[in-house]
């Protein structure tokens, strides 16, 4: 018989669940989960789709500096840097904040736009994170941030 324990397996900056909100309230449906590529340039799921309604507020997860409000690849996404370590990503979401703004956790950093292809649900926000800069940085699952991942330990035989 297994024993479920919800335990957080990263470093510091990353298993500060306090620290961390989600970024909709209440508290949204996960309707598509992360999803990591096999290798960093293959295709996956880099983060999870939260559910949302057109022009629900979007919160911003944790303390930090706005580093990116605009345009990438034809979505709007907003980027916070929480730690010299960590970011996160928000889209399609229309900013209310610009480049350099600090936010602190429940600020309101933009609305869903709705816009967001392949959601499975009539709005989709896409909550990603990723920590590390260049070859030794990657995505992690977002769910982590709010204490939401669960490990599964089966004792040895």
């Amino acid at each position: 018989m297994g024993v479920l324990i919800v335990v957080c397996l990263a470093p510091a900056p990353w298993c500060a669940a306090a620290r961390y909100g989600w970024p909709l309230s209440p508290r949204p449906a996960v309707v598509t989960p992360y999803d990591p590529p096999a290798q960093r340039w293959m295709s996956g799921h880099r983060g999870v789709d939260l559910a949302a309604t057109d022009g629900q507020s979007v919160l911003a997860a944790g303390d930090g500096t706005v580093t990116f409000a605009g345009q990438v690849g034809g979505k709007t996404v907003v980027s916070i840097r929480h730690t010299p370590a960590l970011w996160t990503t928000y889209e399609p979401v229309e900013p209310q904040v610009h480049e350099g703004d600090v936010v602190r956790r429940g600020d309101v950093i933009g609305t869903v736009t709705g816009e967001h292809e392949g959601c499975p649900v009539a709005a989709c926000l896409h909550w990603g994170a990723r920590t590390g800069a260049g070859p030794s940085g990657g995505y992690r699952n977002p769910l982590g941030l709010v204490g939401a991942l669960r490990v599964r330990l089966y004792p040895v035989p």
